[in-house]
C-alpha cells in the first residue's frame, strides 16, 4: 500500500501541473483571440498534398477556395496523374462562382524515390511556387479551415523576427461511435500543448505559415531530403535557428470525420513511432508518464475492488483515484470550453464534451500502447505507402498502395 500511495502521489502532483499548463492554454487561447487583426496580407503560395479520396474531402477543398484573403494561389499536388483527387479537384474549380479571382492548379509530383511521399510533393510543389509570393502556407486536405483562417495564420509574420505561424487540428466526429470520440480525445492532449512559449511550440504540417525568404534561407527542400516528416523536421531546423514559432489558436482547425478502432490504432501508432524518430526527447517522458499513470490508475481500481472483496477499507485508495481523474477531467473541461471559441463554427455532437470528460484515462492508457508500439518498431503506412523509419534523416519505401500491397 505504501508504494502505491507513494506512486499515487506523484501521479496527483503531475495531475497538478497538467491542470496548471490547461489553465494557461486557455487562457492563452482567449487572449490571442482578443488581439486586433494584423493587416499584413502579402501574395502566399497555398500548398495542399493530395493522395486519393476520403470522407469530406469535397467540403475540405472547396474550404481553401473561400478563404477571405486578397490574392492568394492553390497548388494542389498529388504524386500519380490518374489519382482521384484531381477529379475532384476539377469539379470544385468547375462549382465556384463567376468572377472568382483565386488561382490555382495541379501538379504531379511523380512517385518519391529519396523521401516520404509528402515531403516529396511538398518539394515539388515549392519549387513551382509563384516567385512573387511572399509567403508559404502549408495544408493538410483533412482540415477544413474557415473563411478567416489564412487571414489569420499569416497575420503573425508581419514580425519578421517569427519563424513560423502554426495551427492545428481538431477532430470533431460526424455520426460519433467510441473510436471517433477517443481520437478527439487523444489528440486533444497534443493540441493543449501549443501555447505562449513560442521556443517550444512546433509547426503542424496541415496548418503552417513561414516566408518564403526564412524558408530558403534555412534551405529547408534540402533538409527535408530522405525524411517522412515535414512539420518535425521544419520545427528542427527553426529551433535550431533559433526562430520563435507562434501558436495562432484562430487557426485551430476541424477534421470533420469518424474513425473505426483499426484506423484509430492505426493513426495513432503512426504519430507516436513519427515522434520515437524525428523528437525521442518527447517520447522517453511520454512512455514514462503513461506507463506511471496507467500502473496507478488502473491498478489502483483493481486495488479498490480486491480491498473491498476482502472486507478492508477502500476510503483512502478511492479517495486518491477520485482526485487523479477529476484532475483530468478539469484539464479537459477547461480545455474544451476553450477551443469552442475558435471551433464555434463548427457542430460538434452534444456528447463530445462528455466524451472528453469521461475517455481521457482511456486515452492515456492508448498513448501507453502506442508508446509501447513505437519502441517494438519503426514501420508506418501512411496515405497507402508503407515506410521503414531508419533515422530522422533516412526513410525506406517498403511497399505502395498500387502495387497491390
Amino acid at each position: 500500500m505504501l508504494i502505491f500511495y507513494f506512486f499515487a502521489a506523484i501521479v496527483t502532483w503531475l495531475g497538478v501541473l497538467s491542470l496548471r499548463s490547461g489553465v494557461r492554454f486557455a487562457s492563452y487561447v482567449r487572449r490571442e483571440l482578443a488581439r486586433s487583426a494584423s493587416d499584413f496580407t502579402p501574395l502566399v503560395s497555398l500548398i495542399a498534398p493530395c493522395r486519393g479520396l476520403e470522407d469530406g474531402l469535397h467540403e475540405n477543398i472547396t474550404a481553401l477556395f473561400a478563404q477571405d484573403y486578397p490574392a492568394y494561389e492553390i497548388i494542389f499536388v498529388t504524386d500519380r496523374a490518374d489519382d482521384p483527387v484531381l477529379e475532384l479537384i476539377e469539379d470544385v474549380r468547375r462549382a465556384r462562382t463567376e468572377g472568382a479571382t483565386t488561382a490555382s492548379r495541379s501538379l504531379v509530383a511523380g512517385a518519391a524515390a529519396d523521401s516520404g511521399q509528402k515531403v516529396h510533393n511538398l518539394r515539388a510543389a515549392v519549387a513551382a511556387a509563384d516567385p512573387q509570393s511572399e509567403v508559404l502556407v502549408f495544408v493538410d486536405t483533412d482540415a477544413r479551415p474557415h473563411r478567416q483562417w489564412l487571414r489569420s495564420l499569416v497575420a503573425p509574420l508581419a514580425d519578421e523576427r517569427i519563424g513560423a505561424a502554426t495551427g492545428y487540428r481538431w477532430f470533431i466526429p460526424e455520426r460519433g461511435g467510441i473510436a471517433s470520440q477517443l481520437r478527439s480525445v487523444w489528440n486533444a492532449s497534443i493540441a493543449s500543448a501549443l501555447g505562449e512559449q513560442a521556443d517550444k511550440n512546433f509547426c503542424w504540417g496541415g496548418s503552417t505559415a513561414i516566408r518564403k525568404s526564412i524558408f530558403d534561407s534555412l534551405q529547408v527542400c534540402e533538409r527535408w531530403r530522405e525524411t517522412v516528416s515535414d512539420d518535425f523536421t521544419l520545427t528542427r531546423v527553426l529551433q535550431q535557428a533559433k526562430l520563435p514559432i507562434h501558436f495562432v489558436p484562430a487557426c485551430l482547425v476541424a477534421s470533420v470525420g469518424d474513425s473505426t478502432f483499426a484506423e484509430l490504432l492505426e493513426f495513432t501508432n503512426r504519430q507516436l513511432k513519427i515522434t520515437r524518430v524525428y523528437a525521442a526527447h518527447l517520447w522517453k517522458p511520454l512512455l514514462i508518464g503513461s506507463l506511471l499513470f496507467c500502473a496507478v490508475f488502473f491498478g489502483g481500481i483493481l486495488l479498490v475492488i480486491v480491498r473491498a472483496t476482502q472486507g478492508l477499507s477502500v476510503a483512502a485508495p478511492l479517495g486518491l483515484l477520485v482526485v487523479i481523474y477529476l484532475l483530468g477531467a478539469a484539464k479537459a473541461f477547461i480545455r474544451f470550453r476553450a477551443v469552442a471559441i475558435p471551433l464555434a463554427r463548427y457542430q460538434q455532437r452534444p456528447g463530445s464534451l462528455a466524451a472528453h470528460l469521461m475517455l481521457w484515462p482511456c486515452a492515456s492508457a492508448l498513448y501507453l500502447f502506442n508508446a509501447i508500439a513505437a519502441a517494438c518498431s519503426r514501420r508506418i503506412k501512411w496515405r497507402g505507402i508503407v515506410y521503414e523509419l531508419k533515422s530522422p534523416s533516412e526513410a525506406v519505401i517498403i511497399a505502395r498502395e498500387s502495387d497491390k500491397l
